[in-house]
């Protein structure tokens, strides 16, 4: 049941994945348009595309948020493990639970504070005035979601660690 449940999961947050990679292919493409329009004018057409910057701004943003899950699930996050080769296998093993412990609760809390600053922005109308003027709210809405995400991704990352061989994690090891 829950090997199904990991799957299909892997399956969503590779889709978030792609999702992020579209939207760094969409602001790729908007730089360049915004710096050609710039430097080859066009007769009676704009001068750039004044809310480029802003709208990178938030795509930097965003690509970051949908792409954390699925690095975390292929072992691509930052990840410092030299002590943890250097460790007996048990106490290396007992460490990887000690690192995702303490992942998932930051995780949490970062989810449930980003629902309150959420609500309290939503609540209050704050407004993010720039170029374009938005609701604060939308930029803070996908953290506790994503966040969300990362808790859950924990959960199957200790399944996968206890169903493992007593020891460090294989992925993404920098020293052998």
């Amino acid at each position: 049941m829950i090997a199904k449940l990991s799957e299909a999961y892997g399956r969503f947050i590779s889709a978030l994945a792609l999702l992020g990679c579209l939207m760094l292919l969409f602001m790729m493409l908007l730089i360049v348009s915004d710096v050609a329009l710039r430097n080859f004018a066009i007769s009676g057409g704009p001068q750039g595309i004044g809310w480029s910057n802003e709208v990178s701004e938030f795509i930097l943003y965003a690509v970051t948020l949908c792409v954390a899950p699925w690095l975390l699930r292929q072992g691509q996050h930052i990840r410092v493990d030299i002590i943890l080769q250097a460790l007996p296998k048990r106490a290396a093993w007992g460490l990887e639970w000690v690192g995702d412990i303490l992942g998932l609760a930051c995780c949490l809390v970062i989810s449930f504070y980003g629902v309150q600053a959420t609500w309290a922005s939503y609540s209050a109308n704050s407004l993010n005035i720039k170029t374009l003027v938005t609701p604060e709210w939308w930029s803070l809405v996908p953290l506790p979601l994503v966040f969300s995400l990362l808790s859950i991704e924990m959960l199957f990352r200790m399944h996968r660690l206890w169903l493992a061989e007593r020891g460090p994690r294989n992925d993404a090891v920098s020293a052998a």
